[in-house]
């Protein structure tokens, strides 16, 4: 029988050739790593100030209670010890009688020689010991810190997982072997270039960047540009039906990311299913901002965004009211549009939906590591610096969140097997980020999320005091139920504290993406429904009721009767707004850089 021993010893001639080119590359990863642009070291992943910070926390309470810091300890040593026996009479043996099947369910220990290696083994079990160690110690806190620690300590688990590392990856070692190191040799190519493409950031590149043109195969569904100012192009869609419903809807998606996340592709495209169901729809695409727009606040998008697309909708179709959506900010931004309009007696707008958009941020939840006056410190120095803030910071703060997915699973498929990037459109669009400008970042970052005065007190912009008790036009707010950017329990509150006396709330399964993108035709997940908004989130979601099945076709139920009569079709632009491209624009294509 041949092993992988003599597999490697008759293919040593192309393995050691492969290495020596692996030695070659690394001049280039040298060069690459040191034209890296300079970054707020507060923003360069987990930091370690503020590490030491949420570290020292642990240390003083673990002074005040030394006894909670032993028993840990002794736990821990008593099952490393007992663990050591274990695998020490196991390499005795030659092998493991029975394979071990915990924690089959974590995808990164699916390789077999996981269960039944005794070196691999050991090395999980132990692993898995360590991690166990750690979140117990944290999670017995009583500390202020302690949401902060729970996520540095998080960090660290993740990152320290075997498979992260060459010699204590199976998958990768077995690769390495069968392709004679060609896949260690295409590893470092991947890693090179990302590193090459990014200015010396390292931003794993999560999908072929070649596989996906916008207009082409994603974000296909016809429509013009009709309007354009400096902060977003507004996109009129083409009527699919003969006749459609008098009042237009304007969606306002988020500038965090490109709007096309609503229309990726056909099957799934929110923006194709609401003109088939006989909506004149109205996109707003916002600029990708560059230095040049630090000091634009929260006032340039509602008075460029939000007040302008109204303006030019009402026009365009001869209304007096238009319906509009939020998603996530530009929910948050709707809630202070409203809030403004009230302050000017302007009934523009009928009836407003939100994406996941929070209202109130008294609760921070996972956010809460990066809402603290260091981190939020960090972020003002670099915008004071670069004029904005660029998009692979907030992509690497989300990815962290979720590093398993998003950071360490991506980096060695792509350093380690030497697989190229897959041909994924969600994560193509997730990868095509959008820069903030300065003045507005901090603004969102210091008077909504820190000190919570749009639900507390005020928030002061564009000369009145906004509250978001004054957002009192009917609404229907759909939340995720495992959404970790947007909790649904914090939109709900918020929710709650709206004036409106006409209020639906929906939640949908699955997460801030994939609980909106659910389309009909899919059957995938289903929502929950309950009309009694007076109970805690707990007791709102226990008594609701279950419906399988997308959230789509009710809401747009709920729309229908604040949509009025049926008109006939409209066609993109008027006399006066000429088609200036067609959908999805110009502004969509800015690409961030790093």
């Amino acid at each position: 029988m041949t092993t992988n021993d003599d597999v490697a010893s008759e293919n040593s001639p192309q393995m050691t050739a492969n290495l020596e080119k692996i030695e070659a590359l690394s001049e280039r990863l040298i060069k690459a790593v040191s034209g890296k642009s300079s970054t707020n070291p507060a923003l360069s992943g987990p930091d370690q100030e503020l590490f030491s910070n949420a570290l020292n926390s642990y240390w003083h309470e673990m002074m005040q209670n030394p006894a909670k810091m032993f028993e840990h300890q002794a736990a821990y040593w008593g099952k490393s010890v007992k663990h050591y026996v274990e695998a020490q009479q196991v390499l005795s043996k030659g092998k493991l009688e029975a394979p071990s099947d915990a924690f089959t369910t974590d995808k990164r220990f699916s390789n077999p020689l996981w269960n039944t290696h005794p070196y691999f083994n050991f090395v999980k079990q132990q692993y898995l010991i360590n991690a166990e160690a750690i979140a117990q110690a944290v999670e017995d806190l009583d500390s202020t810190e302690k949401q902060r620690l729970k996520y540095f300590s998080q960090q660290i688990i993740d990152m320290m997982a075997p498979t992260n590392f060459l010699g204590t990856n199976p998958d990768a070692l077995e690769k390495a072997v069968q392709t004679e190191g060609q896949s260690l040799l295409d590893g470092l190519e991947n890693l090179v270039a990302d590193l090459e493409a990014n200015n010396g950031e390292l931003i794993v590149k999560l999908a072929d960047e070649k596989a996906f043109q916008l207009g082409e195969n994603i974000a296909t569904t016809p429509g013009k540009v009709i309007y354009r100012n400096k902060m977003m192009e507004l996109i009129q869609y083409s009527p699919i039906t003969e006749t459609v419903h008098e009042t237009p809807l304007i969606m306002f998606p988020p500038w965090i990311n490109k709007f096309y996340i609503l229309d990726l592709k056909k099957q799934n495209s929110m923006i194709k299913w609401i003109t088939e169901q006989g909506y004149t729809l109205f996109v707003v695409s916002w600029i990708n901002p560059d230095e040049s727009y630090a000091d634009v606040g929260l006032e340039s998008y509602i008075e460029e965004g939000y007040l302008a697309a109204i303006r030019e909708v009402k026009e365009i179709t001869g209304v007096k009211q238009v319906n509009c959506i939020g998603y996530c900010i530009a929910g948050t931004t709707l809630s202070l549009t409203l809030s403004l309009l009230k302050k000017r007696g302007d009934k523009s707008i009928k009836s407003a939906t939100f994406f996941t958009a929070l209202t109130d941020f008294s609760n921070q939840g996972e956010f809460t590591p990066f809402l603290q006056n260091d981190f939020i410190d960090g972020i003002e120095a670099e915008v004071n610096e670069k004029g904005m803030l660029r998009s692979f910071i907030m992509a690497r703060t989300f990815s962290f969140l979720r590093s398993n997915d998003l950071v360490y699973t991506p980096a060695i498929k792509s350093y380690m097997m030497g697989e190229a990037p897959p041909a994924f459109d969600l994560l193509y669009w997730n990868g095509d980020g959008a820069n903030l400008p300065g003045k507005m970042a901090v603004q969102y970052l210091r008077g909504l999320c820190q000190s919570n005065e749009f639900a507390d007190g005020g928030f002061t912009l564009m000369g009145e005091t906004l509250n978001l008790k004054d957002v009192d036009v009917p609404l229907c707010s759909i939340a995720c139920e495992t959404d970790h950017i947007a909790a649904w329990k914090t939109c709900y509150r918020g929710v709650q504290q709206m004036g409106s006396t006409s209020k639906t709330f929906i939640v949908t399964q699955s997460g801030h993406i994939a609980g909106i993108v659910n389309p009909p035709s899919k059957n995938k997940y289903g929502h929950y429904t309950n009309d009694d908004l007076k109970l805690d989130a707990d007791a709102w979601l226990e008594q609701a009721e279950f419906t399988q099945g997308s959230w789509w076709p009710r809401w747009e139920s709920w729309l229908k009767k604040r949509s009025g009569k049926q008109v006939p079709a409209r066609l993109p632009g008027d006399s006066t707004h000429p088609e200036l491209c067609d959908a999805p624009g110009t502004y969509v294509m800015i690409n961030s850089k790093v």
